[in-house]
């Protein structure tokens, strides 16, 4: 599975990096370079390639929730990366300010139809046709190309982000030289040269000044810090919630901890986190903006989530088969509108509430408890795949030949694992 990943990335980044190149080059009557990095490669149209041909692939046929997912997967996309391009040191990438319809000049109403279209076509045409293709390679030689691109690709994006980021922000230029060797200094500069001047020649985009952040103030803003903790803390109630919910609508007690340590839900502390960066700047937009915004990208994200864990574990956690107007069991519209309804309770009520009560954290102690808590929640999530990875091997009558395998039959055998996981089916390998 990750070599068809890798596979539809490389072809989907080669494909965009062709259509931006040639409507650039076009429009400028002279050749243009548009992609970020400095290979023929557009980073965006590949994620988004590969993510909508994996997580959409059972919508093969469903015309109309192939092209709502791709816009929807597709649009959120393209308007991370314009907000993550926007705070390089070249600022803003692209404006469809002037295009009607659009949210904040990244994206807008008729690119968004446009990556639905691109998106059910490649979905249900063109990935099947590739990953086709694939398999008629030779194993070996496929696999070691793959991953010789790989390799250039994660130098190639080295370059690109010390040339977005490097300059006078987090790894300034001018200091690296007693931090490594001089060899590897050489070496960075050059590509650094070459990305800025293709990125220059490519991009006409105006400087912008860093946003100014409150000094001595644990967490202020929207950084790292503050979404970690909203992060921690959604896990926690998140799965306080569902287990009291579960005990409400079914009279029992179970589980709903994602993880093997402790009672955390981290479908709930990644949504709270990823709704609170995407949305943050909508506060005070209207009730109705944020419920939409809600029940379009909850719905998209539990559906993503619940294709993730099957492909990942070979398992599900949640199945709404028996819920009216749901999509394949993954997604319904009632909790579709329930995410909407988080939304905006969580931007309007919820979230200013607890950023304060976070902010209020001394430096000294917050700092080094997040340190604290990152590591533990790292091995609680490392521990938890392998403990499902071998939970989905047992099930296959997979037999343990590594140590790894062995400790996990010994401390998280399938009577543990149907303790922590009541809700979880084992899907039939196909």
């Amino acid at each position: 599975m990750h070599y068809h990943l890798m596979w539809l990335f490389f072809c989907y980044g080669f494909a965009g990096w062709i259509l931006e190149t040639v409507v650039a080059t076009v429009r400028n009557r002279r050749f243009i370079n548009r992609g970020l990095l400095d290979g023929p490669l557009c980073a965006l149209y590949g994620v988004a390639g590969a993510l909508v041909s994996v997580s959409l692939a059972d919508l093969r046929g469903n015309w109309l929730f192939l092209f709502l997912g791709s816009a929807i997967y597709c649009t959120v996309l393209e308007w991370l990366a314009g907000h993550l391009l926007e705070h390089s040191h070249y600022g803003r990438w692209w404006d469809y300010s002037k295009v009607k319809w659009n949210l904040d000049g990244y994206v807008c109403l008729p690119f968004s139809a446009l990556w639905g279209v691109l998106g059910l076509v490649a979905v249900q045409w063109i990935s099947p046709a590739l990953l086709f293709v694939y398999d008629l390679l030779p194993s070996v030689a496929a696999k070691t190309v793959l991953l010789v691109l790989l390799f250039l690709t994660a130098v190639d994006g080295i370059g690109s982000l010390l040339v977005l980021y490097g300059h006078g922000g987090w790894m300034p230029l001018q200091k690296m030289d007693g931090q490594i060797t001089a060899w590897t200094g050489r070496f960075q500069r050059w590509i650094v040269n070459i990305t800025a001047t293709r990125l220059e020649k490519g991009y006409i985009v105006p400087r912008r000044e860093k946003p100014v952040v409150a000094q001595g103030v644990f967490a202020a803003g929207l950084g790292f810090y503050k979404l970690f903790w909203l992060f921690f803390l959604g896990s926690f109630l998140g799965d306080i919630a569902e287990t009291i919910f579960c005990r409400i609508t079914g009279g029992t007690w179970m589980s709903r901890s994602s993880v093997v340590f402790g009672p955390f839900s981290l479908v709930w502390g990644i949504a709270l986190a990823m709704a609170t960066l995407l949305l943050y700047r909508y506060q005070t937009r209207s009730d109705g903006f944020l419920f939409w915004m809600g029940t379009l990208m909850g719905g998209a994200y539990e559906y993503l989530c619940s294709v993730f864990t099957e492909i990942c574990f070979g398992t599900v956690f949640w199945d709404y088969s028996k819920i009216p107007f749901n999509l394949g069991g993954r997604i319904n519209l009632l909790y579709c509108f329930f995410w909407g309804i988080a939304a905006v309770a969580w931007m309007k009520r919820i979230y200013p509430k607890l950023s304060a009560w976070i902010e209020k954290i001394p430096m000294k102690i917050g700092k080094p408890l997040t340190g604290i808590l990152v590591v533990f929640m790292v091995v609680n999530v490392s521990v938890s795949g392998l403990a499902l990875l071998r939970y989905n091997e047992r099930s296959q009558q997979l037999p343990a030949t590594q140590s790894w395998q062995v400790w996990m039959d010994t401390y998280y055998d399938d009577t543990v694992m149907e303790r922590i996981y009541p809700n979880a089916k084992k899907v039939a390998t196909k």
